[in-house]
């Protein structure tokens, strides 16, 4: 199919140039890759900053990211000690755990306009504030009603980790290194859930459950000092969208088609030099003369100079209008039924482990969470660069156009993988095998499908609608976090009605149904992104559902 043919068809959301296929259009690129979103020559773009001051502000998020998911998710081996000497019930535990997810999802609604109103530099620094207070309040614990204060405020202080952190991933990268960056991400967070159970129970063992909070208290206080001294704010606001510049392509390409040069190009330096990511294509007009911010500017607290010009109300309440986009929906049912594994681990690994014919000791049942973080690894190199390899490769042979549905070819991966290692996890110790069956191939094969499905789905959501990718991550992760509310208050009744056995074939039949509906998505997803483009342009209009003008 020629560029021509291409060009003459409807613009679908989400549909882009990525590959520069002939090395002739005048847009920045690198290498032949077309650079989405087109970087400016505002010195303040985050996209403008040298390669290592974009990993490095991006490490910062991401170790961040790591310990507000120690935070909410370490205390399983505490929980005989908390009923031994608090007299609290496991049922009583279990709902604090809902809570944490509860006020995780409600903090998403509420922390995602504060930041696009005032900036994320200071949501972040208001997050590690609200944790170091709620750790406070749990090493003091006497009661089941400290717990439950505990884990409300962890939950709503570490909700940047749930929406944000995608956002700023966003900031610093472009469109061809997303999955990348996203599956880092999403490794962040499953690795703290794993990692924090295993340090959690030596630091009980050794010298007592208090020092758990005080030690990341101490954490806390020097990542604080990080913040305040290093973390820099990367909201942007580009005046040039993507679908600006998709015309401005096709635009190009036309013109080639139809006035073709008379004399063919042969010098092929000047041509690779001319795909080359070139830092003055943009430098001409007032916007270069924009100063670089010095550094006690970019260190102030509050930055609104690139702030969002709706009110607070109105983006708090928008990401629901994007319920109507499926892609949305499906990335926050597959990235949240996620969340039903990891509960299914950590609800019964005392119980698989603990027991016959293994009788692991608490430290012992702890270390088996290595398998899932050894799992999650492997993943996010499937779900990350394996992904963005791919869709590079598939946009390549599509005439250098990207469609967001060729990440989905990744999933089929997961999806077999997922339902495995259900499967794998509690049926070889229900039959008497060895305890590495269950955690190399079960917990390692769970890890490695919620690590590489979570970072596909909310890329390939991110990718079909840009201009809502606020909105649409917030929904997603509201979802998701809903859905592990929801299942931290049934999973234990659900076992102790049903036993292992059945719940564990019930959750392989739920994996193969939620993850294998990225068939539906990959038959159809272009043409629902086609039927919703009327409502996309609607819905991405900045001042659509503003009730109260600022």
């Amino acid at each position: 199919m020629s560029d021509l043919v291409i060009i003459q068809e409807e613009m679908v959301p989400g549909t882009v140039h990525l590959v520069d296929i002939h090395g002739n259009l005048n847009v920045k690129k690198q290498g032949d890759i077309i650079l989405q979103p087109q970087p400016t020559s505002n010195p303040n773009d985050p996209l403008t900053w040298s390669r290592w001051k974009r990993v490095s502000q991006f490490a910062i998020v991401w170790v961040w990211g790591f310990f507000v998911a120690v935070a909410i998710n370490w205390t399983g081996p505490l929980y005989g000690i908390w009923e031994e000497q608090l007299g609290v019930t496991l049922g009583q535990l279990g709902i604090s755990v809902a809570l944490g997810f509860l006020f995780l999802g409600v903090g998403v609604l509420v922390i995602q306009p504060t930041a696009l109103k005032i900036g994320k530099r200071i949501v972040y620094i208001c997050g590690t504030i609200i944790c170091i207070v709620s750790l406070a309040v749990g090493s003091q614990a006497t009661s089941i009603d400290s717990i439950y204060a505990f884990k409300v405020l962890v939950g709503f202080s570490a909700s940047p980790c749930d929406s944000l952190v995608e956002l700023s991933a966003t900031d610093l990268f472009f469109q061809h290194e997303r999955s990348t960056v996203i599956a880092l991400l999403v490794l962040a967070l499953y690795a703290g859930s794993f990692i924090g159970p295993v340090v959690a129970g030596y630091v009980v063992d050794t010298i007592g459950w208090i020092w758990c909070f005080y030690i990341q208290i101490i954490i806390y206080l020097a990542f604080f000092l990080v913040q305040l001294f290093f973390m820099e704010e990367t909201t942007f606001r580009r005046h040039l969208d993507g679908e600006d510049l998709e015309e401005d392509i096709i635009k190009q390409i036309k013109s080639s088609e139809l006035d073709p040069p008379k004399e063919a190009t042969t010098d092929i330096k000047g041509a690779l030099e001319k795909v080359t990511y070139d830092e003055e294509l943009d430098t001409s007009g007032s916007v270069s003369k924009i100063p670089k911010q010095s550094y006690l500017k970019r260190m102030r607290l509050i930055h609104t100079d690139q702030n969002d010009v709706r009110s607070w109300l109105c983006i708090f309440y928008r990401p629901f209008f994007v319920c109507y986009f499926p892609a949305f929906v499906f990335g926050g049912i597959v990235y949240g039924s996620q969340m039903m594994w990891l509960l299914l681990v950590a609800n019964t690994q005392l119980l698989v482990y603990g027991s016959e014919p293994y009788n692991f000791s608490a430290g012992s049942v702890g270390l088996t969470n290595l398998g899932s973080l050894a799992g999650s690894v492997l993943g996010t190199f499937y779900g990350g660069n394996f992904v963005d390899w791919l869709s590079i490769k598939l946009a390549k042979r599509n005439n250098g156009i990207l469609e967001p549905e060729f990440r989905l070819w990744a999933m089929v991966v997961p999806t077999i993988v997922n339902a495995c290692g259900l499967l794998a996890y509690w049926l070889p110790c229900a039959n008497g095998k060895s305890w590495a069956y269950s955690v190399v191939l079960g917990q390692g094969a769970l890890g490695f499908a919620m690590s590489s499905s979570g970072s596909i789905c909310i890329t390939y959501a991110v990718d079909s609608y840009p201009k809502l990718a606020s909105e649409g991550i917030v929904l997603m992760l509201f979802i998701r976090n809903m859905i592990g509310m929801g299942f931290s208050f049934a999973i234990l009744p659900w076992i102790n009605t049903s036993g292992l056995t059945v719940t564990t074939w019930l959750m392989f039949m739920l994996s193969v149904v939620i993850n294998g509906s990225f068939i539906v998505m990959l038959i159809f997803g272009k043409r629902i992104r086609r039927w919703t483009a009327h409502s996309y342009e609607k819905i991405s209009n900045p001042g659509y559902g503003e009730l109260f003008k600022t």
